[in-house]
């Protein structure tokens, strides 16, 4: 979970804003940050994100329509 108090940061490389765009997403109520590089594994592998976000091996990946 992502505090707002803290600097936001790619749930899956860690970068900061200073090093790549961040784009903000909420999910479960809560607020992560994922930069450019990483969005096509939330859009098409998202189960690859459980570790990271809580949840997600839940999530259909897009070959599973």
């Amino acid at each position: 979970m992502t505090d707002i108090t803290t600097t936001p940061h790619c749930l899956v490389c860690e970068q900061d804003s200073q090093a790549v765009p961040l784009i903000e997403l909420r999910y479960q109520d809560h607020v992560y940050w994922i930069c450019p590089q990483h969005l096509p594994i939330l859009i098409h592998k998202p189960s690859q994100l459980a570790d990271k976000l809580p949840g997600a091996d839940n999530l259909t990946d897009a070959g599973e329509h």
